[in-house]
Protein backbone atom coordinates (compact mmCIF):
# COMPACT_ATOMS: atom_id res chain seq x y z
CA UNK A 1 0.00 0.00 0.00
CA UNK A 2 1.28 3.14 -1.40
CA UNK A 3 1.59 6.01 2.25
CA UNK A 4 0.05 9.14 0.77
CA UNK A 5 1.92 12.43 1.07
CA UNK A 6 0.22 15.46 1.41
CA UNK A 7 1.79 18.67 0.31
CA UNK A 8 0.53 22.38 0.58
CA UNK A 9 1.37 24.96 -2.14
CA UNK A 10 1.57 28.43 -2.36
CA UNK A 11 2.67 31.47 -5.00
CA UNK A 12 3.72 34.58 -5.25
CA UNK A 13 3.28 35.80 -1.35
CA UNK A 14 5.53 39.16 -2.39
CA UNK A 15 6.97 39.96 0.97
CA UNK A 16 9.64 41.64 2.11
CA UNK A 17 9.10 39.94 5.44
CA UNK A 18 6.54 37.19 7.19
CA UNK A 19 3.81 39.08 8.39
CA UNK A 20 1.97 38.17 11.53
CA UNK A 21 -1.42 37.42 8.94
CA UNK A 22 0.61 35.58 6.75
CA UNK A 23 1.99 33.44 9.87
CA UNK A 24 -1.21 32.68 10.62
CA UNK A 25 -3.01 31.96 7.51
CA UNK A 26 -0.18 29.53 6.50
CA UNK A 27 -0.33 27.77 9.83
CA UNK A 28 -4.13 27.42 9.17
CA UNK A 29 -3.76 26.43 5.57
CA UNK A 30 -0.87 24.04 6.02
CA UNK A 31 -0.58 22.25 9.32
CA UNK A 32 -1.81 18.84 7.71
CA UNK A 33 0.99 19.18 4.61
CA UNK A 34 4.32 16.91 5.07
CA UNK A 35 5.48 19.14 2.13
CA UNK A 36 5.90 22.73 1.08
CA UNK A 37 6.00 23.44 -2.50
CA UNK A 38 6.56 27.52 -3.23
CA UNK A 39 6.60 28.41 -7.07
CA UNK A 40 8.35 31.44 -6.80
CA UNK A 41 7.94 35.14 -6.04
CA UNK A 42 8.37 34.76 -2.38
CA UNK A 43 10.03 38.14 -2.55
CA UNK A 44 12.24 37.42 0.83
CA UNK A 45 13.42 33.53 1.44
CA UNK A 46 12.32 34.27 5.17
CA UNK A 47 8.98 33.71 4.10
CA UNK A 48 10.20 29.81 4.13
CA UNK A 49 11.22 29.78 7.63
CA UNK A 50 7.69 28.95 9.62
CA UNK A 51 7.99 25.89 7.14
CA UNK A 52 11.24 24.14 9.26
CA UNK A 53 9.42 21.28 10.21
CA UNK A 54 8.08 20.48 6.17
CA UNK A 55 10.35 19.70 3.75
CA UNK A 56 10.08 22.76 1.07
CA UNK A 57 10.89 22.97 -2.41
CA UNK A 58 10.90 26.52 -3.86
CA UNK A 59 12.02 27.91 -6.52
CA UNK A 60 12.59 31.92 -7.22
CA UNK A 61 10.64 34.63 -9.78
CA UNK A 62 11.15 37.60 -11.02
CA UNK A 63 10.03 39.75 -8.22
CA UNK A 64 12.20 37.74 -5.92
CA UNK A 65 14.98 39.72 -4.15
CA UNK A 66 19.16 39.05 -4.62
CA UNK A 67 19.01 36.42 -1.64
CA UNK A 68 16.71 34.46 -2.85
CA UNK A 69 17.46 34.74 -6.63
CA UNK A 70 20.79 33.04 -5.02
CA UNK A 71 19.16 30.42 -2.64
CA UNK A 72 16.88 28.88 -5.18
CA UNK A 73 17.02 27.87 -8.51
CA UNK A 74 14.77 29.24 -11.49
CA UNK A 75 13.48 26.09 -11.66
CA UNK A 76 13.73 22.24 -10.66
CA UNK A 77 12.14 18.80 -10.34
CA UNK A 78 11.62 16.36 -7.59
CA UNK A 79 10.05 13.45 -6.69
CA UNK A 80 6.74 13.67 -4.45
CA UNK A 81 6.22 9.87 -4.04
CA UNK A 82 6.43 8.25 -7.20
CA UNK A 83 5.83 11.34 -9.06
CA UNK A 84 8.00 13.26 -10.49
CA UNK A 85 6.83 17.32 -10.35
CA UNK A 86 8.07 20.06 -12.19
CA UNK A 87 8.36 23.41 -10.35
CA UNK A 88 9.24 26.91 -12.12
CA UNK A 89 7.81 30.15 -11.45
CA UNK A 90 7.06 30.62 -15.69
CA UNK A 91 7.64 34.08 -15.80
CA UNK A 92 10.77 32.99 -18.35
CA UNK A 93 7.95 31.23 -20.46
CA UNK A 94 5.59 34.04 -21.02
CA UNK A 95 3.00 36.01 -19.41
CA UNK A 96 -0.48 34.89 -19.34
CA UNK A 97 -1.28 31.03 -18.62
CA UNK A 98 -2.21 29.74 -22.02
CA UNK A 99 1.74 31.35 -23.12
CA UNK A 100 3.61 28.72 -19.99
CA UNK A 101 1.26 26.26 -19.96
CA UNK A 102 2.27 25.61 -23.56
CA UNK A 103 5.77 25.23 -22.95
CA UNK A 104 6.27 24.10 -19.50
CA UNK A 105 6.34 20.03 -21.14
CA UNK A 106 9.87 21.67 -23.32
CA UNK A 107 10.74 22.07 -19.78
CA UNK A 108 9.83 19.60 -17.90
CA UNK A 109 8.93 16.09 -20.77
CA UNK A 110 8.50 13.64 -18.67
CA UNK A 111 6.72 15.04 -15.31
CA UNK A 112 3.60 13.82 -13.99
CA UNK A 113 2.82 16.94 -13.00
CA UNK A 114 4.13 21.05 -13.25
CA UNK A 115 3.70 23.17 -10.88
CA UNK A 116 3.91 27.13 -11.73
CA UNK A 117 3.01 30.69 -10.23
CA UNK A 118 3.31 34.27 -11.87
CA UNK A 119 -0.38 34.59 -13.17
CA UNK A 120 -1.53 34.80 -9.68
CA UNK A 121 -4.72 33.21 -11.09
CA UNK A 122 -5.10 29.89 -9.93
CA UNK A 123 -5.11 26.47 -11.80
CA UNK A 124 -5.53 22.35 -10.68
CA UNK A 125 -6.35 20.40 -13.95
CA UNK A 126 -5.15 17.44 -16.10
CA UNK A 127 -4.13 18.01 -19.36
CA UNK A 128 -3.37 14.75 -21.45
CA UNK A 129 -3.01 12.71 -18.42
CA UNK A 130 -0.71 15.03 -16.46
CA UNK A 131 -1.59 17.20 -14.04
CA UNK A 132 -0.66 21.22 -14.16
CA UNK A 133 -1.28 23.44 -10.82
CA UNK A 134 -0.99 27.19 -10.76
CA UNK A 135 -2.02 27.52 -6.51
CA UNK A 136 -2.66 31.42 -7.48
CA UNK A 137 -1.13 34.77 -5.24
CA UNK A 138 -1.19 33.84 -1.60
CA UNK A 139 -1.02 37.16 -0.06
CA UNK A 140 -3.17 38.08 2.65
CA UNK A 141 -2.02 41.60 2.89
CA UNK A 142 -3.50 42.09 -0.34
CA UNK A 143 -6.11 43.80 -1.75
CA UNK A 144 -5.29 42.00 -4.85
CA UNK A 145 -5.97 38.42 -4.27
CA UNK A 146 -8.42 38.09 -1.39
CA UNK A 147 -9.03 35.58 -0.89
CA UNK A 148 -5.76 33.70 -1.02
CA UNK A 149 -5.86 30.82 -3.11
CA UNK A 150 -3.35 27.85 -2.57
CA UNK A 151 -3.39 24.36 -3.56
CA UNK A 152 -3.25 20.33 -1.79
CA UNK A 153 -1.29 17.80 -3.37
CA UNK A 154 -1.76 14.19 -2.28
CA UNK A 155 0.71 11.73 -4.07
CA UNK A 156 -0.80 8.38 -3.03
CA UNK A 157 -1.54 5.96 -5.99
CA UNK A 158 -2.45 8.72 -7.81
CA UNK A 159 -2.13 12.51 -7.70
CA UNK A 160 -4.96 14.65 -6.85
CA UNK A 161 -4.65 18.55 -6.14
CA UNK A 162 -7.60 20.82 -5.25
CA UNK A 163 -7.83 24.25 -5.04
CA UNK A 164 -8.65 26.36 -1.70
CA UNK A 165 -9.13 29.75 -0.51
CA UNK A 166 -8.12 30.87 2.61
CA UNK A 167 -10.58 34.16 3.68
CA UNK A 168 -9.11 36.34 6.29
CA UNK A 169 -10.95 37.05 9.31
CA UNK A 170 -11.84 40.64 9.30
Amino acid sequence: MTKTITAGILSDTHLNRPSREYLDAVRQCFADCQVIIHAGDLTDISVLDIFSDKTVYAVHGNCCGKTSHTALPRERSFQLGNFTIGLLHGYTLGRYADTIESRIWDVFPDADCVIYGHTHDPVCKHVAGKLIINPGAFQVNSWYSSPCPYVTLEAGQELKGKIFEYRPSA
